[in-house]
């Protein structure tokens, strides 16, 4: 057995999301963190995309444990698909094992190998030793690690901020950080998300006290829209609504699900009075009234959309509500966010969004945080993750000027090997990797060309050709039939249809298929003649599939 340790992040890397890192030392492998991330706007009619575990799958006999910093879903959203293949338990806090359940509990998989671990506790596995640190970040029970290996002990951030006042008192375990420091860690991954900010971002607890007075001031409704995973978030929110004698209302597939678990589990508390059904909505004055959901980032059929566009069946918004969205635009997402507060204007509410107040704080930490764990970690090596390439270059930059040399910083990519001991941290190889694509029922089964086609259609539309030919003698039965999905509209085009059928039937006329019976060369010929004659006639260039049925 050498001295050096494996180290391959599967996720996590250059994007946002689909975490998952493999340390791997002899015959043994943990992995921690195991997540999804959400389709960019390419990837039309994808759900999720998670990370490729090939190397995973080909080695499972070596995996020791899954150890979760965290119950986002770039941390465990993969999980339901990974542990189809590969079983290993599974170690998080109470909060994060209860999501982990529920989650395992719609894909129908067992949950036998889920382990609820507190902070300061060990769990050994193989050649490993991980310990779980306690840190604060836009959810409860997250979790950094010490990794114990023969080759050095390695410190793993996960997800994390410094929060003095954190809403449960729960502050980050500097002091665990700083012990672990005066050991001289070989290595040390951290949160990049905001490396690229200035400053230290400010408590959760200043969100809530900034909701309480926006609740004094508002004389109607009151609608929230917020992450369903920030339960800290949706506590002071409740928290808001009982110190003024309102009632609360859960809106939203994840809101319901998140503060059912966190309840359950005494994560999430309020009165027994306090929260109501949807359905009783209307027994309650509007001003009595808070309503909580999902639809922060402006998903279409999430429901404070439905409600902004009178689509929802109980709330229907207008003058006098207050809509506080109390989260930041997710790069990519702007454009959807204020789509939707322009509808709420139009429609008469008070909205109130992170450009006008502070409703919302990041649960990563920015730079001033980020100086703090460097320097009481004070690691040998150094692995920027959990961010898009400027996000990792910046933090890059920050441990530079922190005193850290660079050639003892690495840069990491998907899929790289990366070998570390006491003398050297170095790339030495490459593993499979990559994003499968999960649509319906449906894993992996999406791939590039699948999306091409998609995108053809989206931007241009479809032509189907229909031709029926005799059995006996490949003769043409009847016409051709011509339907066009997105490309015309037919029924003011039937002098266009006409054409193309013509072109397919001349085709035919003019033995242009010598005789072939090849059904795939037929179909490449009417295709060819088809998008030459619709580009000339129309400059566009649909997606044309022909259909050849044998009678």
């Amino acid at each position: 057995m050498t001295n050096s340790i494996k180290i391959i992040p599967l996720g996590g890397i250059d994007e946002i999301g689909k975490n998952l890192t493999v340390f791997e030392y002899g015959d043994h492998i943990i992995i921690v963190d195991c997540g999804l991330a959400f389709p960019d706007i390419e990837m039309l009619g994808v759900d999720i995309v998670i990370p490729d575990t090939t190397y995973l799958v080909e080695n499972k006999d070596k995996i020791k444990g899954i150890f979760i910093t965290h119950g986002h879903e770039d941390h465990i959203g993969a999980l339901p698909y990974v542990l189809r293949e590969v079983h290993a338990p599974i170690y998080g806090s109470k909060l994060t094992i209860e999501l982990i359940r529920y989650k395992l509990k719609e894909h129908n998989i067992d949950d036998r190998y889920l382990n609820v671990v507190e902070p300061r506790q060990v769990i050994k596995k193989g050649h490993f030793k991980v310990e779980f640190l306690r840190v604060n970040h836009s959810i409860q029970g997250a979790f950094g690690l010490a990794i114990r290996t023969p080759a050095g002990l390695i410190v793993h951030t996960g997800d994390f901020k410094v929060d003095y006042t954190p809403v449960d008192g729960e502050i980050i375990d500097l002091a665990r950080f700083a012990q672990l420091g005066e050991e001289k860690p070989l290595l040390m991954l951290a949160d990049s998300t905001n490396a690229e900010y200035p400053g230290s971002t400010i408590s959760e607890k200043q969100i809530g006290e900034n909701m309480m007075e926006m609740f004094k001031e508002a004389d109607g409704r009151i609608i929230v829209a917020t992450f369903s995973s920030n339960i800290h978030r949706v506590q002071q929110i409740i928290q808001c609504a009982e110190k003024y004698g309102r009632k609360v209302c859960f809106l939203g597939r994840s809101m319901i699900k998140y503060s059912n678990v966190a309840s359950a589990i005494n994560e999430l508390t309020y009165h027994i009075d306090t929260v109501i059904e949807s359905r009783d909505i209307k027994k309650h004055k509007k001003n009595k009234m808070v309503i909580i959901t999902t639809g922060s980032q402006g998903e279409s059929m999430s429901g404070l959309v439905r409600m902004a566009t009178s689509k929802h069946a109980q709330i229907e918004i207008g003058e006098g509500d207050t809509v506080i969205i109390s989260a930041s635009p997710i790069p990519g997402n702007e454009k959807y966010v204020y789509k939707v507060i322009n509808q709420l204007f139009k429609r008469g509410a008070n909205v109130i969004y992170s450009a006008l107040d502070d409703v919302h704080v990041s649960g990563h930490a920015r730079q001033e945080e980020l100086t703090l764990m460097h320097t009481i970690v004070k690691p040998k090596y150094f692995m920027p993750v959990h961010g898009e390439h400027r996000h990792l270059r910046m933090h890059e930059k920050l441990a530079v000027k922190l005193g850290m040399d660079k050639d003892n910083i690495i840069i990491p990519s998907t899929g790289s090997v990366y070998e570390l001991s006491k003398k050297s941290f170095k790339r030495t190889g490459k593993v499979q990797s990559g994003a499968i694509m999960v649509d319906g029922l449906g894993v992996g089964d999406v791939g590039s060309v699948v999306l091409r086609d998609r995108k053809h259609m989206s931007q241009d539309g479809m032509i189907i050709v229909t031709v029926i030919i005799s059995k006996d003698d490949g003769t043409l039965l009847s016409e051709p039939d011509v339907i066009s999905r997105g490309f015309i509209y037919m029924k003011e085009s039937e002098e266009l249809i006409e054409e193309m059928k013509n072109t397919v039937l001349n085709a035919i006329n003019a033995n242009s298929f010598d005789g072939e019976t090849d059904w795939a060369t037929i179909r490449v010929k009417i295709r060819k003649v088809l998008r030459k004659h619709v580009y000339a006639a129309t400059g566009r260039n649909p997606l044309i599939l022909p259909v050849i049925m044998e009678i």
